[in-house]
């Protein structure tokens, strides 16, 4: 569970379509003037605060033994948050609601890759939850694991090494010189 909001000066998992993705878009400069921190986003939705709110309560209905929660990995600019994780495995928790069936977006897997790369943990889960209507309003109810479903991640290195890293060290470059990537 994220308890700090302020996003500036590093890159996380969360952020990766936004560093594979298109640098001269209006999305991009919003997001990127969020990193050098001249614009805050206090973006919270009742989605984002039951998510929240529930995460931990998943984890531990897992049971998974030596489970840690919330590790935070730092390599340079790169900021990684991890929900829960043993020596072995992570589980990155999304919620979703429960009318609707939970697909692995592009963004999740592309998360869950960098990850598995800056923990170097090569096996992660996400674990989705179904939130019923009344989980938005009493973050107090019991888990029922009948609504929650552990999908594996493979580990792409191709996906790591030849997309994602080479652009990275640019951001993380411009990052640190305060400049825009796409003005270059």
């Amino acid at each position: 569970m994220i308890q700090n909001q302020d996003r500036s000066d590093y890159i996380g998992a969360s952020d990766t379509s936004m560093v594979v993705g298109n640098w001269c878009t209006k999305t991009f400069e919003k997001w990127w003037l969020e990193k050098l921190g001249i614009h805050k986003n206090n973006l919270s939705t009742e989605a984002t605060k039951a998510g929240n709110n529930y995460e931990h309560k998943i984890l531990k209905a897992l049971e998974v033994n030596g489970l840690e929660m919330d590790k935070q990995i730092i390599i340079d600019r790169l900021r990684v948050n991890l929900d829960g994780n043993t020596q072995t495995c992570i589980y990155e928790v999304k919620t979703h609601k429960s009318d609707k069936e939970f697909k692995v977006s592009k963004q999740y897997w592309r998360q869950a890759q960098v990850e598995m790369y800056a923990s170097r943990i090569h096996n992660l889960y996400i674990v989705a939850y179904a939130l019923e209507e009344n989980d938005y309003k009493n973050y107090f109810n019991d888990i029922d694991q009948q609504r929650m479903q552990l999908i594996p991640i493979e580990y792409d290195d191709n996906f790591i090494n030849n997309e994602y890293l080479p652009k990275l060290n640019v951001l993380v470059e411009c990052l640190k010189k305060g400049e825009f990537p796409c003005k270059q």
